[in-house]
């Protein structure tokens, strides 16, 4: 391939991906919880490095650089806007490195989203539908036809009963990931259960999301007009080597 396509080539693709990474943050401007993920780009050997047919530092042809690469989209842990509600199943973690626990099939996730509500059945579910696990790993349950209360700390009060809103802290944040849905999956990293004199829940309240619209907006805008000049430099590229064909054909 030639140089400057190959180049324009790996820049507009390393710019498409972070344009959807963008528009997912759009997105998700009003999901509760939601945290923000951001591109990592560096540039990348060329083609023959890659290959393996040539080395850095040779100071040749083969050790121009190839362009841009977009090696990793990073979650950015930091903390959302309070928003008080008037729910008493809503619940807000203060602390940026603690989650709640939640089941989706036979796998505990983790979350920031703290909208929970009861079915009328008695399980305490999120958003999505997905049981909200208590300190001990059970699903937490409750009897429908009893009164109850929410006390501090993330503790449900029923029947003399104290039923503790499970919380897990992940010990490398960096190695969770996205599993949709607003959760992580924290199987690449420990979890531990967050002690009682650490639990930083505030009832009636959530955690918004992490967007801010008005930077994600012109980042978006940024990375378009980007990948837009690498397309016309494509373009130009192939129009250069078009002509340059049909001229070596007429002689």
């Amino acid at each position: 391939m030639y140089y400057g396509m190959y180049v324009s080539a790996a820049g507009a693709h390393a710019l498409n991906r972070t344009v959807e990474v963008l528009s997912n943050n759009l997105a998700n401007v009003d999901t509760v919880g939601f945290k923000r993920e951001f591109s990592l780009v560096e540039a990348r050997d060329s083609e023959a490095i890659e290959r393996g047919q040539a080395t850095r530092g040779s100071r040749g042809l083969n050790d121009l650089s190839g362009g841009a690469n977009l090696t990793h989209t990073p979650i950015d842990f930091s903390l959302g806007a309070v928003k008080q509600t008037e729910n008493k199943s809503d619940m807000l973690i203060k602390n940026r490195t603690d989650f709640f626990a939640v089941q989706r099939g036979d796998q505990e996730f983790l979350t920031r989203a703290g909208n929970f509500r009861f079915a009328p059945d008695g399980r305490l579910v999120t958003a999505a539908g997905d049981a909200v696990l208590g300190n001990d790993g059970s699903p937490i349950q409750i009897d429908p036809n009893q009164d109850w209360r929410m006390m501090p700390g993330g503790h449900i009060a029923q029947g003399g009963a104290l039923i503790s809103i499970g919380l897990r802290r992940p010990e490398t944040l960096g190695a969770l990931t996205k599993a949709g849905g607003n959760l992580f999956d924290a199987s690449q990293t420990e979890t531990t259960v967050v002690p009682e004199n650490e639990r930083t829940i505030e009832n009636e309240a959530v955690e918004n999301s992490a967007v801010n619209p008005t930077q994600e907006m012109v980042d978006l805008i940024a990375a378009s007009r980007a990948y837009e000049a690498n397309v016309r430099l494509i373009q130009h590229h192939d129009g250069m080597v078009g002509s340059l064909v049909s001229r070596v054909l007429r002689a």
